[in-house]
């Protein structure tokens, strides 16, 4: 017997301050998302979340918290609990937080960074994580600057399915911006996916990735800050030999690189965000994904990205088998790096 799909969301959610252009962190944004997430149906089985703060001047100063050392992350599921209580249906998820950078001066705390990776536990449950210690894979290009440049993390979850006890890996990140000090930034018009920064991080994501996965079905999801047809999005699917689940299930073009913009910025468009998986995960489809500007979208307005969301079969063990390491795991620099 067929077991029912798994749903999964990949979202930017800009620190739900996307209604202040992102300076500051406001309770509608957060009750807003938490809208449009549980109006989806079937409901998302995991939801990767990108820039979400701890605790700040930035996420505090015009939404105050409703108990002393409430966090982003727990105001936000304060409000998805409220949201599922308005719809009396019961609420599923129970939520993590992976904290990557904290912006001080002295005492006061400026703005944090992190991701967060909510799990519908009616469904699956939670083997193990990394919320302790996330994995660290920023490349320090200049490294006197080391110290200013936003800390790159990988959150990592081993989810066992309910139904079977069949495991699934998930890895959520947040890619860097292309470094300037690079001569290879200035040699080329489109800058986002050919920093040799960004290449340096997707060789040591996949190399955790295939460590912790050793060989049992993964995905990766989250922002690349790199659209299809980049060197970046080239070394996931033609090197390290992933699968796009956009490209699986005919949304996008990979050679293509502005043909399905996630995230917009003035009259930017740009390809940034992706879902990537390994052997043992079969994509079925991208309902509901929606291009950065359509206003059909239930999620239309919330941040400066549209969330990826997207259902797929994990296959039984015997329906797979790992492939071998590729020979080399070093990206190629662009030229002049």
């Amino acid at each position: 017997m067929a077991h029912t799909p798994l749903r999964i969301v990949s979202y930017n959610v800009r620190y739900f301050g996307h209604a202040l252009r992102g300076l500051a962190s406001t309770l509608g944004p957060k009750r807003r998302v938490a809208a449009a997430l549980a109006g989806l149906e079937p409901l998302p089985d995991i939801i990767c979340l990108q820039e979400v703060e701890t605790q700040s001047f930035r996420s505090s100063v015009a939404h105050r918290r409703s108990r002393p050392g409430e966090t982003q992350l727990e105001a936000f599921m304060g409000r998805m609990e409220e949201t599922f209580a308005n719809l009396r249906r019961p609420m599923p998820y129970e939520a993590f937080y992976f904290r990557a950078h904290h912006y001080k001066v002295g005492e006061f705390s400026l703005y944090t960074t992190g991701l967060a990776i909510i799990v519908n536990t009616q469904r699956l449950s939670v083997d193990t994580h990394n919320v302790d210690a996330p994995h660290h894979i920023t490349h320090h290009h200049v490294r006197m600057l080391r110290e200013r440049k936003q800390s790159r993390i990988c959150a990592h979850m081993r989810l066992l399915r309910k139904e079977d006890g069949l495991p699934l890996h998930v890895f959520n990140t947040h890619l860097s911006l292309p470094t300037p000090f690079s001569r290879a930034f200035w040699a080329t018009r489109d800058k986002m996916g050919n920093g040799i920064n960004q290449l340096h991080e997707a060789r040591a994501l996949c190399t955790l990735v295939r460590h912790r996965a050793a060989g049992e079905p993964f995905i990766i999801c989250g922002d690349f800050n790199s659209p299809p047809a980049s060197p970046v999005f080239h070394y996931f699917c033609d090197e390290a030999r992933l699968t796009s689940a956009q490209a699986a299930v005919g949304q996008i073009d990979p050679r293509l690189a502005r043909g399905f913009p996630t995230a917009g910025f003035m009259h930017m468009r740009m390809h940034l965000d992706h879902i990537f998986s390994g052997e043992g995960v079969r994509w079925l489809d991208a309902d509901e994904t929606r291009p950065f500007g359509d206003t059909r979208s239930r999620f239309h307005g919330l941040s400066d990205h549209m969330p990826l969301i997207a259902r797929f079969q994990l296959e039984p063990p015997a329906a797979h088998v790992a492939p071998p390491s590729p020979a080399s795991s070093e990206p190629s620099a662009p030229p002049g790096a």
